[in-house]
């Protein structure tokens, strides 16, 4: 594959399109987010294809629920003692874990024995675990907020040597009385650009403490490992809603009936997916997920160790770079868009399955930004290419329209293959000759300066009269003219527009001869024309292409031309005169003999009909 001259316009293209990868990934994002909602339509396939772990269980309060206990317990929000009954219980059939995703504020003044009761339950069973909230850190100046260094250790929270002495954190806790067992975590949602949650805190950071989340504090206290990095991508299992979901009440019934309610070795997540309630976050799987469930899929997420990873910063930019490069390097070797096109058709979905395959090994690799930016570069490869045929084409349009006919240049720059396969064409045209009388004489006695001016002036203005009659101009020789009517363009009419054309160029003659008359040079001109087959196509060699007529009627046409000496300034063969039809009047000027021929030619001279 040979490489091609610098293209500068590609060159210049392919460099917006990097400063635009550049931008996107340093301040827009829209690749970013792109690549996110691609990976997750992957993740969520790869999620059905994975069962929720069994150990997971989780108990909803439901519309159900809040129907049923609705005559017990009142409206939504219970007293307490609903989950301290409930706790209770699960804990009796060996629940190894029960955590509440339910925010407990405040003491409930109007329920004091319900309170209690579930101070006693979470005071007394380790295996009770609460949310906490972190507030905006622009809160941390507030009066409100807690002292680290006063409270941190006691809650649990791992003090790092970066600490700052004084810290304050804006928390929302549970009430005081449970507060402080140090089984209490963060439960806040982390989402990405787009509002989506694909991540959960492992501990999250706060002027150099460290505060766990739910999950890494249930996880710890199981004897389990979280990831060590702050935050963790969850590993989802099980499509939308495949998990099994325990209502509240049912599960409460069966706890007060002796029935098995099958929690035992378990972790039970108690939390609501009520549609009231509102507790309802965007993930990979559901942009209208419940929080437990999100909660759930966290810590059964910890505790297998089998959190998602994401490449380092930087990777997918440096991947979509290489693509452009590499595309960029192709098209500059002369592949071509098509190529590159089906190229990339192929690596696409070998990118996407490539990327679903890597979910197995607990890592998310990006693949739509690095194939997009391919797209792009194809695209952009394609555009480089269009503007510089484009330009190509104009640039010979302009230069060969000034010498060929419009039509053929058209023909030649639209579709050059077909137009040379036309090569050696047979065709029924009408040959004109016109040559300049006395030039010899004149060329002698002028500067040639002088010479090639007035040459360029008078063939302008008799190139300008062929064209407007449909001609086309085959040659220039010396001082004379050739062009012919009929081709490449049919035209049933060529002998008449041939004539009429010969018989402007003739007036165009006489008005040039007025001209140079002032300067006292004379100035005349023949023109010959015939009629018949010819072949006409490109001829020539491989590296030089002429569209010409060859052929006995070029021939005799040439020879007519040079019959005219003395005679008129434009004759024609009898074959033009009878292809003219009823155009013209024509006057007999005699029978002549032509170098070449055997048999003698009559010749006539056109007029214009009154």
């Amino acid at each position: 594959m040979a490489e091609r001259p610098l293209d500068r316009t590609k060159l210049a293209l392919f460099a917006a399109l990097l400063a635009l990868l550049l931008v996107d990934a340093v301040w827009l994002g829209w690749g970013g987010r792109l690549e996110l909602t691609a990976g997750d339509r992957l993740l969520a396939r790869h999620a059905a294809s994975r069962a929720p772990d069994p150990d997971v269980v989780v108990v909803t309060i439901d519309e159900r629920s809040l129907e049923t206990l609705a005559p017990e317990f009142g409206r939504f929000p219970w007293p307490r003692s609903a989950y301290a009954e409930l706790a209770e219980g699960l804990v009796a059939q060996g629940a190894v874990a029960v955590v509440l995703d339910v925010t407990f504020t405040e003491a409930d003044v109007n329920n004091p024995d319900a309170d209690a009761w579930f101070v006693e339950t979470f005071s007394k069973d380790p295996h009770l675990f609460l949310p906490m909230v972190r507030l905006d850190p622009a809160a941390d100046a507030s009066p409100d907020a807690l002292s680290l260094d006063e409270h941190g250790a006691a809650l649990g929270f791992a003090r790092t040597d970066a600490a700052v002495p004084g810290a304050r954190v804006a928390l929302q806790l549970p009430f005081e009385q449970v507060a402080f067992t140090q089984r209490i975590g963060a439960i806040n949602f982390l989402p990405d650009a787009d509002g989506v949650g694909r991540r959960y805190h492992v501990d999250l950071e706060a002027q150099g403490w460290l505060i766990p989340s739910l999950p890494a504090r249930v996880v710890r206290a199981l004897g389990g490992r979280p990831p060590e990095a702050r935050d963790a991508d969850i590993h989802w299992r099980g499509a939308f809603r495949a998990r099994p979901l325990n209502s509240f009440s049912d599960v409460l019934a069966r706890l007060r009936e002796g029935a098995d309610a099958g929690v035992t070795g378990r972790i039970v997540v108690v939390g609501s997916d009520a549609q009231g309630l509102g507790d309802f976050r965007a993930t990979p799987l559901d942009p209208l997920q419940p929080g437990v469930e999100v909660l759930a899929a966290a810590i059964e997420t910890f505790k297998n160790g089998d959190a998602l990873r994401r490449p380092p910063p930087g990777t997918t930019t440096l991947l979509s770079l290489v693509a452009l490069a590499l595309i960029y390097w192709f098209s500059q070797r002369g592949a071509s868009p098509l190529r590159l096109g089906a190229a990339l058709a192929v690596a696409t979905p070998l990118a996407a399955g490539v990327a679903y395959a890597a979910f197995a090994d607990d890592r998310r690799l990006p693949w739509l930004q690095p194939v997009l930016w391919g797209w792009f570069g194809v695209a952009g490869g394609a555009g480089a290419d269009w503007v510089r045929e484009r330009r190509s084409r104009l640039q010979t349009e302009l230069t060969f329209s000034r010498f060929v006919d419009s039509r053929v240049v058209a023909q030649l720059i639209g579709s050059p293959g077909a137009a040379l396969d036309r090569a050696g064409e047979q065709r029924e045209i009408s040959v004109l000759f016109s040559d300049i009388r006395g030039f010899t004489h004149y060329s002698e006695s002028r500067p040639a300066a002088e010479v090639v001016a007035m040459l360029n002036r008078y063939f302008s203005r008799q190139v300008e009269v062929v064209f407007r009659h449909g001609g086309t101009i085959d040659k220039f020789i010396g001082d004379a003219i050739m062009a012919f009517w009929g081709a490449p363009v049919a035209d049933p009419r060529h002998a008449e527009h041939a004539v009429a054309a010969a018989l402007e160029m003739a007036r165009v003659a006489d008005e040039f001869a007025t001209e140079l008359a002032a300067q006292g040079a004379e100035f005349g001109i023949g023109i010959g024309i015939h009629s018949g087959n010819a072949v006409v196509g490109f001829i020539g060699s491989e590296n030089r292409l002429d569209y010409t007529a060859i052929g006995d009627t070029v021939n005799l046409a040439s020879r007519i031309e040079s019959a005219t000496k003395g005679v008129a300034t434009v004759l024609v063969s009898d074959a033009t005169r009878g292809l003219s039809g009823d155009a013209f009047a024509f006057e007999a000027r005699g029978t002549f003999k032509v170098k070449g021929r055997d048999a003698e030619v009559d010749l006539f001279e056109p007029r214009a009909k009154p």
